[in-house]
C-alpha cells in the first residue's frame, strides 16, 4: 500500500469548517480510502463588507493499494 496526496480547494458559503468538509467529500467521491486531510490554508471572498464564500486549501491523504485488496 501506499499514500498518496491530493491537493484540493473547498468552498463554502457558510464556513471553513464546510469548506474543508466540502473538499474531503469531493475527494471521496474519486472512490479513494481517504485516511486524513491537512489545512493548508484559508481565504474567503468579500462584497460589500461581509464574507460571502470560505475557501480551504487542503492536503488530503489517501491510501492506493495499487490492485490489492484492501484488508480490514
Amino acid at each position: 500500500m501506499q499514500v498518496k496526496v491530493a491537493e484540493l480547494v473547498g468552498e463554502s458559503p457558510n464556513s471553513w469548517k464546510d469548506a474543508v468538509k466540502s473538499a474531503v467529500k469531493e475527494a471521496a467521491k474519486a472512490g479513494s480510502h481517504i485516511t486524513g486531510v491537512e489545512v493548508m490554508n484559508f481565504t474567503a471572498n468579500v462584497q460589500n463588507g461581509d464574507v460571502v464564500e470560505y475557501k480551504a486549501n487542503v492536503k488530503i491523504a489517501y491510501a492506493d493499494y495499487g490492485g490489492e485488496q484492501r484488508r480490514s
